[in-house]
């Protein structure tokens, strides 16, 4: 019997002696909470979002649509990318200013070729505001999640408004949970018991994301 069987057979034990009438969990349970915390304020929750992702140590940056290339080419130069990873549907116009070697996102790259990539960009979901997270759902636009683990420079384009929540039970009713989600809340970090902090354990060590506003915007603070 496999652990998966296992767990399930415990399971249906559990709920063997549940009348089939019972109320079903999903209104057992009140939801009555409130999604959005705040005004309906655009500005104030990009504002927000950008100050919890600097604040977890990721690079913010700013820019209308028709900037987005010229701004992904100065940071992967800035970088010194020599590769950049792409996801199959990403906007093949982000990367029209970059010099840098196109490496597609592939179901048998090893771990070691993905390492040997530079940088690697993509989209995403939902981007939370108060909690500084940015969801990625493995859309076109985003790729299989290890090509956003395993390399060390990540760049996550967000749009503006669009993309922007303020709140986790405001993004949880836009994500299909069948899908492979993965929550980034800054670089890839962690602590030992005397508080050292490690970067680019279990993912990039450098984080930048690009809010992408059709609209001109304001340079953050």
């Amino acid at each position: 019997m496999s652990s998966r069987e296992r767990i399930l057979g415990r399971v249906r034990r559990a709920l063997a002696d549940v009348p089939a009438d019972d109320t079903p969990y999903e209104r057992a349970v009140a939801r009555d909470y409130l999604r959005r915390h705040g005004g309906p304020d655009t500005a104030a929750t990009v504002a927000l979002l950008a100050e919890n992702l600097a604040d977890y140590r990721a690079l913010v940056h700013r820019c209308e649509r028709a900037g987005l290339p010229a701004l992904i080419a100065r940071l992967l130069d800035a970088r010194g990318a020599a590769s950049v990873l792409v996801p199959p549907g990403l906007d093949e116009g982000w990367l029209a200013e970059s010099g840098a070697r196109r490496v597609a996102d592939r179901a048998d790259s090893t771990p070691g070729e993905l390492d040997r990539v530079d940088s690697v960009v993509t989209g995403c979901a939902v981007a939370v505001a108060e909690t500084g997270t940015l969801v990625l759902d493995g859309s076109p636009d985003q790729g299989r999640r290890r090509i956003t683990l395993v390399p060390d420079h990540h760049i996550c384009v967000v749009r503006v408004p669009d993309q922007v929540v303020s709140s986790v039970p405001e993004a949880l009713p836009r994500l299909d949970p069948r899908r492979p989600l993965t929550w980034i809340s800054g670089p890839s970090a962690t602590s030992d018991i005397e508080l050292d902090r490690v970067e680019g354990v279990h993912g990039p060590r450098t984080l930048e994301v690009v809010l992408m506003s059709e609209e001109a915007a304001a340079p953050l603070a």
